[in-house]
């Protein structure tokens, strides 16, 4: 919808006839517009829906507008038909019907009659130019109505009823799952998606324009885009949901294999415990003077729990396997660490005896190669040290002391004048030194 020329003084006759012109073509816009506004699918669902809150109360000021805009143009389409008139009197109008012309089309010519409420602020007069551009307001305005409210329907409805369809296609999936409301928290979850996505879609179809966000500094009619925060939360939590269904889906699929894998390390963690009691007795039998941790029983409490699984998965209660069997997984692995731990704990002396024993019998062969295995002092520290280590109870202490005793002579030996020589003598005497710094 345009706006006519800015007024003259006395019009002549060209002036006349293109000022008709500009305005015939303003009527035939604002005409297409109108019926293009009547024609709207917006209006046309405003006009059918059961209309509440906000939309309500502008759609029914925004009637009243409408209303308005026709009486506005019919007024109009008189005035500019009696300007045609006027100047069809004849081919070259005189004076006077140039003054009345110019009147007409310049002066404010036009009353717009006045009705109740705030139509009452329209009966006065306009010019032609000023009635186009009251007419444009308000032709802008519902336009904008109109709009916004088409906008919301076309985008909100149709993704609120495809997230309902996948809401409840997972439904459908939880259900086989055994996630029900009141059993599991993702099916009170579901149903909390259900009663939004059912108040959101009926609160969308009577009240648009509560879901509207205006652009900010736009003028133009629609300008801005549909609220869409609660469906975006709504979608969300749905896939959410969704995503945990499919693992408790998994667990279906999987659990056999996945209650196997916790038997064997259960199994696996019992037979390292026992090792573990079972070396327990031989290092308190073998080893004297030695602290020997406990060692516990087996993990009863995870075999009930895997009991309690191997039911839930007989049952086909896949929401409760599910959380029991990622708990159970996480801890028969730590009681496998604990297990392993513990027996090494256990067999350390054990582990020490045999050090020992080994760094005994490797400074005797390198005595022997060396050519000192006939030393007495050597054979007589050697036999101490290996009585102590091969008898039982050995004292760990007392045996240590010994082999270091036995490699400080050796090493004397070795590097005395006169001592047997030969090559790595001196590799010999300054490892034995070095071994000698080892304590207890």
């Amino acid at each position: 919808m345009g706006v006519t020329g800015p007024p003259g003084p006395v019009m002549d006759r060209d002036e006349v006839d293109r000022a008709l012109a500009r305005l015939g073509a303003e009527h035939k816009a604002v005409e297409d517009s109108l019926l293009a506004l009547q024609d709207h699918a917006g209006r046309r669902l405003l006009e059918g829906a059961e209309l509440t809150g906000t939309t309500r109360e502008r759609w029914a000021a925004a009637e009243r507008t409408i209303t308005l805009l026709w009486t506005c143009f019919d007024v109009y389409t008189g005035a500019l038909r009696e300007a045609r008139e006027v100047r069809a009197r004849r081919r070259w109008p005189g004076r006077e019907e140039l003054v009345e012309l110019t009147d007409r089309l310049r002066g404010e010519s036009v009353v717009v009659p006045g009705g109740a409420g705030e139509e009452a602020l329209l009966s006065e007069r306009f010019t032609l130019e000023g009635l186009v551009r009251r007419m444009n307001e308000l032709y802008a305005s519902s336009l904008d109505l109109v709009v916004t409210a088409d906008a919301v329907w076309s985008a909100l409805p149709a993704r609120i009823d495809l997230l309902a369809a996948e809401l409840g296609r997972t439904r459908s999936l939880a259900h086989s799952v055994g996630v029900r409301p009141g059993e599991h928290p993702a099916g009170d979850e579901l149903e909390e998606i259900t009663a939004e996505l059912s108040l959101l879609r009926s609160q969308v179809i009577t009240d648009p324009l509560a879901f509207w966000r205006p652009a900010a500094g736009s003028s133009a009619p629609g300008g801005g885009r549909p609220d869409t925060g609660r469906y975006d939360r709504a979608a969300l939590a749905l896939e959410d949901v969704r995503r945990e269904i499919e693992a408790v889906l998994a667990v279906r699929q999987d659990s056999e294999d996945r209650l196997l894998r916790l038997r064997d390390v259960l199994s696996r963690a019992d037979r390292t415990l026992a090792e573990a009691r079972a070396a327990r007795g031989e290092v308190l039998a073998k080893i004297a003077a030695s602290e020997v941790p406990a060692v516990s029983g087996p993990p009863t409490a995870l075999q009930e729990r895997l009991v309690a699984a191997a039911e839930y998965r007989r049952h086909a209660q896949w929401h409760r396997l599910s959380p029991l069997l990622d708990s159970l997984e996480r801890e028969a692995e730590d009681e496998l660490l604990r297990a392993r731990e513990s027996l090494t704990a256990v067999t350390a002396p054990l582990a020490v005896r045999a050090e020992l024993r080994g760094r005994l019998d490797a400074y005797r062969a390198k005595v022997a190669r060396l050519g000192a295995a006939e030393d007495p002092l050597l054979i007589e520290r050697y036999d101490t040290a290996r009585r102590m280590l091969w008898s039982a109870p050995c004292d760990l202490r007392v045996a240590e002391e010994a082999v270091l005793r036995y490699q400080r002579a050796a090493a004397e030996v070795l590097s005395a004048p006169g001592g047997a020589q030969g090559p790595g003598s001196a590799e010999g005497a300054g490892n034995a030194e070095g071994a000698g710094g080892r304590q207890w």
